[in-house]
C-alpha cells in the first residue's frame, strides 16, 4: 500500500451514458466540485438514451464542465496530483470520450492516471464527505465504512448485489438475469403513461397511495439474483385488462397511482429482503445503498427500517452518475499503488471487480 500525501488532489472525468461530468475531490473523501451537464431532456423525446446523441453531446460539454471544476482551486492544474476517469461499464462512444480526454490531460501534464470501474465508483460515492452545507435530515453518517460490507447497486443499467471484505476484494453474489431495476421503472413508466425517466415519475404517481393490488414477485429461491421482466409483463396485463373493462385507451389517474404503488412497492420488497439477507448471511456490518435507484425514497425507507445493521446512501446528488464518486475510488487504487497504462481502452460490459 503507498502511503499517499495528506491533501492528496484528483480529477475525475465521467462519461459513461448521459451525464457529463468533473469533478475534484481531496483525501478520497472531500468534494471540492462536482461538476455535471445532463443531457436528460434532450433524450426525454425519445423515452431513452440515444448512444450517438450521448457522445456528440459529451464532446461539447467537457470543455465547459472541467474549466469549471478547476475553477475552485485558486491555482488550477498546480493542485491536482492525479487523473481518474471510468473506462466501463456504459456507452463505448460516451466512455470513449472521457476516457481519451483523461488520459490526455494526464499524459500532458505527467500526472498518474488510473482507470474505475463505473459500478465500483457508485458504491465508493457512500465514503463522500458531505458539505455541513448540503446535510439533511436523512443523510447517513460521515465516518468512514466498516468492512465487511454488503452492497446493493441498483440503477438504469445494472443490478446486483456484492459482498464488500475490503478495498479492491468484492465477491458478487447476485444481480439481474434480465431487466435492471432502473430499465424496468422506465419500461413500466411507459406502459402506464408516465414521464422518462421513469424511476421519479413512477414515485410522484404513487405518492400518498397506502395499498394496493399486489403484484407478483420473483423471488428466485435459493440465489441472490433478481427477475424484473415478470413484473413488467404484469403490469402490461393489468393496463390490458384496464383498457378493455372501461372501453378506452387512456388511463384514468386513480388507477396509474394504485399500479405505480403495487410496482414501486413490488421491486423494493424483492431488493430490501435479498439484501438483508445476504448482509445476515455474510455477517455484513454494514449494507451500502448504491446507483441512481438509491435515490427511490420507499427503497430507502424500507432497507433503513427492515435492516438489523447500519445501512448507508449518498445523497441523491450523488446517486446518479457523477465525476465525485469516480475519483473517491480512484483514491483507493492509487493507495493500493494501481495506475492505468496509455493503452487502457473501454470496456462496456465490464463486471465489478474488473
Amino acid at each position: 500500500m503507498t502511503l499517499l500525501p495528506s491533501g492528496f488532489t484528483i480529477l475525475a472525468l465521467e462519461t459513461s451514458c448521459d451525464e457529463t461530468a468533473a469533478a475534484v475531490v481531496r483525501d478520497g473523501r472531500s468534494v471540492l466540485s462536482n461538476i455535471v451537464a445532463s443531457q436528460m431532456d434532450m433524450h426525454r423525446r425519445y423515452g431513452g438514451i440515444v448512444p450517438e446523441v450521448a457522445s456528440r453531446q459529451h464532446i461539447r460539454s467537457l470543455t465547459p464542465v472541467l474549466e469549471e471544476a478547476l475553477a475552485v482551486l485558486p491555482d488550477g492544474w498546480q493542485n491536482i496530483d492525479a487523473i481518474a476517469a471510468t473506462y466501463g461499464p456504459g456507452l463505448s462512444g460516451a466512455l470513449l470520450t472521457g476516457l481519451n480526454a483523461a488520459k490526455a490531460i494526464a499524459w500532458q501534464r505527467g500526472l498518474p492516471f488510473v482507470g474505475v470501474n463505473h459500478l465500483e465508483a457508485h458504491v465508493y460515492a457512500n465514503w463522500l464527505q458531505v458539505p455541513a452545507s448540503v446535510l439533511t435530515s436523512d443523510s447517513t453518517p460521515q465516518d468512514l465504512p466498516a468492512f465487511p460490507l454488503v452492497a446493493l447497486v441498483v440503477s438504469g443499467g445494472h443490478t446486483l448485489l456484492a459482498l464488500l471484505h475490503d478495498h479492491g476484494h468484492y465477491e458478487l453474489l447476485g444481480q439481474t438475469r434480465d431487466d435492471a431495476v432502473g430499465e424496468a421503472f422506465d419500461k413500466v413508466a411507459r406502459i402506464m403513461g408516465l414521464d422518462y425517466p421513469g424511476g421519479p415519475a413512477i414515485e410522484r404517481a404513487a405518492e400518498g397511495v397506502t395499498s394496493s393490488e399486489a403484484l407478483p414477485r420473483a423471488w428466485l429461491r435459493d440465489s441472490y439474483d433478481f427477475s424484473f421482466s415478470g413484473l413488467k409483463t404484469a403490469v402490461l396485463h393489468k393496463v390490458r385488462e384496464h383498457q378493455a373493462q372501461t372501453g378506452t385507451a387512456s388511463l384514468d389517474t386513480r388507477f396509474v397511482a394504485q399500479l405505480a404503488h403495487a410496482f414501486q412497492e413490488s421491486v423494493v420488497d424483492v431488493l430490501v429482503t435479498k439484501t438483508i439477507n445476504a448482509a445476515i448471511q455474510s455477517g455484513a456490518r454494514e449494507i451500502l445503498l448504491a446507483g441512481g435507484v438509491a435515490a427511490n425514497t420507499c427503497l430507502r425507507h424500507e432497507l433503513t427500517q427492515r435492516a438489523s445493521v447500519p445501512v448507508r446512501y449518498p445523497p441523491i446528488w450523488l446517486c446518479t452518475d457523477n465525476a465525485a464518486m469516480v475519483a473517491a475510488a480512484a483514491y483507493y487504487r492509487f493507495e493500493a499503488g494501481v495506475q492505468s497504462g496509455w493503452d487502457l481502452d473501454v470496456i462496456p460490459g465490464l463486471k465489478l471487480g474488473a
